[in-house]
């Protein structure tokens, strides 16, 4: 079983009011994920829900021709795998894990019966739902009318933003230009130009943030937009 402080690092188990975390706490799993991770296959069937406390999590979708694009991505604020209290079953998406670390996961069963109890189990993953939602919509909206430049500095940002205290993201471009839906040649060429701006430094498969606040002045509006609707609604 789980040391509670361990689960807690994930937000929204760290929320829960302490009768209800210790409803959950004796159906954790503890389980660790390595970069490239298949969470779930499109169309698989969830048996679990999982809560990243280190692990990042991406929603991937693929096209026919094996074309991918990346919708929104979890980490320790959130959980993977909605269908496993929403009812759908599967979802028509790949969750791959984009950056490796520790996760806890909680199989369907108890997860429904928690959340039909209609408490802050319920609510929370309600917000979360919703949040995720906004940065759906929302990367759509940017990779329809932002340049690819302001594109990477959104996914740098959010990828950040869920690792905090690392040094750096270990990520190829090879890897940033599947989760963007765009060409290799194109990432390498925004990354050079923010590394000629002294606003990240790079070497193979690993990015490393000089001047954080650059970036942010160099973004898009969609990244605030996600930031504080996550901010509202999950605390």
């Amino acid at each position: 079983m789980a040391k509670p402080r361990g689960a807690r690092a994930n937000r929204l188990l760290a929320q829960l009011p302490d009768e209800a975390f210790e409803r959950l706490q004796a159906h954790f799993e503890p389980h660790a994920f390595a970069l490239g991770d298949i969470v779930y296959e499109a169309g698989q069937l969830v048996d679990y829900l999982y809560f990243p406390t280190t692990a990042i999590i991406s929603l991937l979708h693929t096209m026919r021709d094996g074309d991918t694009v990346e919708m929104a991505v979890v980490g320790y604020e959130g959980a993977a795998g909605v269908a496993s209290f929403m009812g759908g079953k599967s979802m028509p998406y790949r969750l791959i894990v984009q950056g490796g670390g520790e996760s806890f996961r909680i199989r369907n069963g108890p997860v429904k019966s928690e959340f039909e109890r209609g408490g802050a189990f319920h609510h929370g993953l309600l917000r979360y739902t919703q949040a995720l939602i906004i940065q759906i919509a929302q990367t759509a909206v940017c990779n329809r009318h932002h340049t690819l430049e302001q594109q990477l500095c959104r996914w740098l940002l959010l990828t950040d933003d869920r690792t905090p205290g690392a040094k750096q993201i270990t990520m190829t471009h090879e890897m940033i230009a599947q989760m963007l839906g765009v060409r290799r040649a194109g990432v390498t060429a925004a990354a050079k130009h923010l590394s000629d701006l002294k606003l990240i430094s790079y070497t193979r498969g690993h990015i490393m943030f000089i001047d954080r606040a650059g970036i942010e002045k160099r973004v898009c509006e969609c990244y605030q937009i996600v930031k504080l609707e996550y901010a509202r609604l999950l605390g």
